[in-house]
């Protein structure tokens, strides 16, 4: 995956960042920096030839962008890795402690360009992984949720059917039976809805865990294989508690048919 990364103090082929060579009375027009290790001596070549031995192994390419940003390419995460985060051996590295810039502004210079750099580029990992790892708990937890989820809307359906059939004249011949089907169809809808539930209460879980990864509980859903869980009603896990279950949503359905019901008998004086 590539993305654009801007650095937030662009630097030029002259070593100074833009602001500087600006100020001195250099071009204001941005240009994109050279591509790593292409020839010459460039304050980019200077930098990354300090940075190598603490780049990740799954880092894959590195290209200059418009308007002196960076493109960083990775192999596909697949989750279940260590969290990318600075090597240990940046922060132990002699030629990358910090030095001021009134020692020496062109050390101090590089040497801030490639902290930014280095910490862009973990901060784009990072985030890689963290969806990758979203999607990957997902695939563990989802199961036979697909499953679960269809013979809850077949039930569903029936249990619609059941009770519009009550508004129908023939109804009216066989209430009593019709009111069993009924409660049937309420009774199989809700044992539906709890199985359901019992996994929709690790999806939401996971969703919970990854609340700040950069996919959204469908896309991730979707990427994890199962794009028609967009009409899941999989409730919430906010906080480790899970609330706003499918069975409480059959629950109130049900209180709501029973309400009517009871009223429909107080009018015929059942």
């Amino acid at each position: 995956m590539s993305r654009l990364i801007p650095l937030r103090v662009p630097l030029d082929d002259s070593g100074l960042s833009r602001q500087e060579a600006t100020a001195l009375g250099g071009p204001a027009v941005p240009r994109p920096l050279p591509a790593p290790h292409q020839g010459g001596s460039t304050m980019f070549d200077r930098i990354f030839d300090r940075l190598a031995p603490h780049l990740p192994a799954y880092l894959r390419k590195v290209e200059p962008g418009p308007y002196g940003g960076l493109r960083f390419e990775f192999a596909a995460f697949t989750g279940r890795e260590k969290e990318p985060a600075k090597p240990d051996s940046y922060y132990q590295d002699p030629r990358l402690t910090y030095v001021p810039e009134s020692q020496d502004p062109t050390e101090h210079r590089l040497r801030e360009a490639a902290q930014i750099i280095l910490g862009d580029l973990y901060d784009q990992a990072r985030a890689e992984w963290k969806a990758a790892a979203y999607v990957a708990d997902l695939r563990e937890v989802v199961r036979d949720a697909p499953e679960r989820w269809g013979a809850y809307e077949r039930e569903a359906a029936a249990l619609k059917a059941a009770y519009a059939y009550l508004r129908t004249a023939p109804a009216a011949q066989e209430w009593p039976a019709a009111l069993s089907r009924l409660v049937d169809a309420q009774d199989r809808t809700l044992a539906a809805a709890v199985a359901f539930d019992e996994r929709a209460r690790d999806i939401a879980a996971a969703h919970y865990q990854h609340l700040y990864a950069d996919l959204g509980p469908d896309q991730a859903l979707a990427k994890a294989g199962y794009p028609g869980a967009a009409g899941w009603h999989v409730g919430d896990g906010f906080g480790g508690h899970f609330s706003g279950s499918l069975r409480e949503k059959v629950a109130d359905l049900i209180r709501q048919q029973e309400r009517h019901l009871a009223k429909v008998g107080r009018l015929i004086g059942a």
